[in-house]
């Protein structure tokens, strides 16, 4: 794993849960977040939006945890995270992602990782966004 500070989007984890390759670039980002090897930044909005994702009746077809599953996997990314309770900041390429520019601009030299190729073609002027196979360079 790269080292520095992330932000891991939601796609992200959820791709890391429902991943059928536990060697995936998602699965192995979840894996290092749950064991403290990934510094990464979280605030409520972002935990929210975990929590409110893998909720989701499709989404939880395909990782198949139970409800009590899914709070400890929250509570332990919670637990292993830098909190930020960032300001508003500069607006996302959708509305619905401003908490993540946000959560980047709070800690200089911020990465945001994602899967979603709008972020990554529009990277904020506050931090960097890069793919999970790239945030994977130079791991082991």
């Amino acid at each position: 794993m790269t080292r520095g500070v992330f932000v891991v989007d939601t796609n992200v984890v959820v791709s890391g849960m429902t991943s059928a390759d536990p060697h995936s670039p998602p699965s192995r980002i979840l894996d290092a977040m749950l064991d403290g090897r990934l510094l990464y930044l979280m605030s409520g909005a972002l935990l929210s939006e975990y929590s409110g994702v893998l909720r989701r009746s499709g989404v939880a077809r395909f990782h198949q945890q139970t409800e009590d599953e899914i709070d400890s996997l929250l509570t332990d990314l919670a637990a292993n995270a830098v909190w930020r309770e960032p300001s508003k900041s500069e607006a996302a390429p959708e509305p619905g992602d401003n908490h993540l520019w946000a959560l980047l601009a709070s800690q200089p030299g911020c990465q945001l990782i994602t899967g979603d190729r709008l972020l990554l073609e529009n990277p904020p002027r506050s931090g960097s966004v890069i793919t999970p196979r790239d945030a994977l360079v130079g791991a082991e």
